[in-house]
């Protein structure tokens, strides 16, 4: 199995438009339904408001990399573009 975990550090104040963005296109449903997900789930920090942990579960790699292809994916970075203003990802084995 794949854990990772993703670190966006936010343009100043928009944490909460970007999880906005991600709640009405229904992005958490979209990624839960494809296979191979084990689990994506977000965690605000409670010490810096520009920050968000993205934790993502996977049966394999094959499954992770299959999601970066699906068309939902175009949702998360067009609020990309509009709300983070750096990425960190850290992959390791379950």
């Amino acid at each position: 199995m794949l854990g990772l975990n993703v670190t966006y550090i936010m343009k100043p104040g928009m944490r909460e438009e970007f999880l906005r963005r991600l709640e009405e296109g229904g992005l958490r449903q979209e990624v839960l339904a494809e296979e191979g997900c084990l689990g994506y789930d977000y965690y605000r920090s409670a010490e810096d408001e520009d920050v968000l942990l993205l934790v993502e579960r996977w049966t394999d790699l094959q499954a992770q990399q299959a999601h970066l292809q699906q068309p939902h994916m175009a949702l998360i970075r067009s609020a990309k573009d509009a709300c983070v203003a750096e990425t960190r990802l850290e992959s390791y084995e379950l």
